[in-house]
């Protein structure tokens, strides 16, 4: 109730800034909507809107830049809030030939819902100057180039903010931004030409995103080792606290109260003795065979108990060890056959290998029914520790770290030339964000980043990853590690930052 509300709150502040912009400026839409009429009607202009590509030399020259363009189309209103909010009328107005790529109201609705904002006004500056100038294309790109005559080719173009971005079009000939990246987007209308180069307007807000590599693949030469629970049960709250269900073949997890008659929660315990493969432990992961999930798309956490004193014999709600403080991991439900929990973290902070427990729980009040195999059922797998084994012969070299500085309250665009671990692959080299900055803000596509997030130097390559200064202080830094799929790891270190 409380969310819709919120989002309901955003849409009337979003909406009340449309209809003022709209009713300041009918007077200019109307008068800009007739110079583009007359001059399409004498030009022969071809607008590519709704996806009708035409197979002519001709462009649908509006007669106007993009800056008034902009400020004619009710469409457009937040566009142009946003662009008078950080300062960027001169890129828009300006005689340098540029493509602008202009999101819809919509889309800034959907981005401001998205980031639980509840106006432009409360988007950081400097996150919405790079967002912004990232829509703008440093050449002049039309659909009707012959450099883009191929459909499913992208061809990648420098944008303000100093990523790249690709343009193309589909075999439908719809035009498609970052085809071929992990996240693409159709335009809805193409080809508008302003008097200081061209335009294409979506219905999203767009980012670069490098193709994702799959930070849990591991080498070819590592190995797995896997244990399975010495003991497993789940308890039941209210009238049932004293009952034992140590004999059933599942396990179900709900959170209505947290000790009601149909609160209930799984119990696993581990001996890590019995991992005994030779080699380096880099990664642990619990499986869950899911059995059952409402799958409502809510948290599932896995907590660590200090009690391994219990056995599933005898374990009820009123004597077992209930969890307390933050879980060692935690996943969000969906309809899929295997809840992987990574309790990495969590198996590197212990002092030695021990009993360890593990108690699964829903979250608070969300009266999910989950359901899950134990080692007793004979059709779904066994809870299961995957511990990922690697040799650890490789070597890792920080070969370069030189730092970098920006502009107070700008961006800047990270490369190998500022970070580079060398001695495996980019896309095998992975980094922890240990400590994040404390000035500005990582982020990668669309993502904030946060302490124990990863990436990998193929990022870094890419251009995948942009360090946006909050316009204070002189300094800050990012404190990453470094591992790589067969083991090898460097110590954290830090990646300074001079901000001017």
């Amino acid at each position: 109730m409380i969310k819709t509300l919120f989002i309901n709150s955003k849409k009337a502040v979003n909406q009340c800034l449309i209809n003022k912009i709209k009713v300041m400026k009918n007077i200019k839409t109307i008068y800009f909507l007739l110079i583009g009429v007359l001059i399409s009607l004498m030009s022969g202009c071809e607008i590519q809107e709704n996806f009708e590509y035409q197979n002519s030399g001709s462009t649908g020259e509006i007669g106007v830049n993009a800056w008034e363009y902009i400020q004619s189309s009710d469409s457009l209103v937040l566009l142009e809030a946003a662009i008078r909010r950080v300062g960027l009328e001169s890129i828009y107005q300006g005689m340098d030939a540029k493509t602008f790529i202009a999101p819809t109201n919509t889309a800034f609705e959907e981005y401001l819902a998205a980031n639980l904002y509840a106006s432009l006004d409360d988007v950081p500056v400097p996150i919405l100057r790079n967002t912004l100038k990232y829509h703008i294309v440093k050449d002049v790109v039309l659909f009707t180039d012959p450099d883009l005559a191929d459909s499913n080719n992208p061809i990648a173009y420098d944008t303000e903010n100093g990523q790249i971005m690709f343009l193309s079009h589909n075999t439908n000939y719809q035009g498609q931004v970052n085809e071929g990246t992990s996240k693409q987007w159709t335009i809805v209308t193409s080809n508008l030409v302003p008097t200081n180069g061209a335009m294409h307007i979506v219905s999203s807000i767009v980012y670069f995103s490098a193709p994702a590599s799959n930070l849990n693949i591991p080498d070819p030469s590592v190995k797995t080792d896997t244990i399975y629970p010495k003991h497993d049960a789940y308890i039941n709250g209210g009238s049932n606290s004293g009952v034992n269900y140590g004999r059933d073949i599942i396990m179900k997890v709900k959170n209505v109260s947290d000790n009601g008659n149909y609160d209930r929660k799984a119990y696993m315990m581990f001996d890590l003795n019995e991992f005994d493969k030779e080699g380096v432990i880099t990664d642990v992961r619990l499986d869950m065979a899911v059995k059952f999930t409402a799958a409502k798309g809510v948290g599932m956490n896995l907590f660590a108990v200090n009690d391994t004193l219990w056995n599933e014999s005898s374990l009820t709600f009123d004597n077992a060890t209930l969890p307390t403080g933050n879980p060692v991991a935690s996943l969000t439900t969906t309809k899929i056959n295997t809840f992987a929990f990574d309790v990495t973290d969590f198996f590197n902070g212990l002092d030695s290998r021990q009993l360890v427990s593990f108690v699964l729980d829903g979250e608070a009040g969300t009266d999910e029914t989950d359901e899950f195999a134990t080692k007793e059922n004979t059709s779904l797998n066994a809870p299961m520790l995957i511990a990922t084994i690697a040799s650890g012969n490789n070597v890792l070299d920080l070969t370069t770290n030189t730092g970098f500085s920006v502009t107070s309250g700008e961006t800047y665009v990270l490369s190998s030339e500022v970070l580079e671990v060398t001695g495996a692959a980019a896309a095998d080299i992975i980094f922890t964000v240990e400590e994040i900055p404390q000035n500005g803000w990582l982020i990668r596509g669309a993502d904030i980043l946060k302490a124990g997030d990863r990436l990998t130097q193929l990022d870094v390559n890419s251009k995948n990853l942009v360090y946006i200064s909050n316009g204070s202080g002189t300094g800050d830094a990012i404190v990453l590690s470094a591992r790589d799929r067969a083991g090898s790891s460097l110590e954290s270190f830090s990646l300074d930052i001079t901000i001017q």
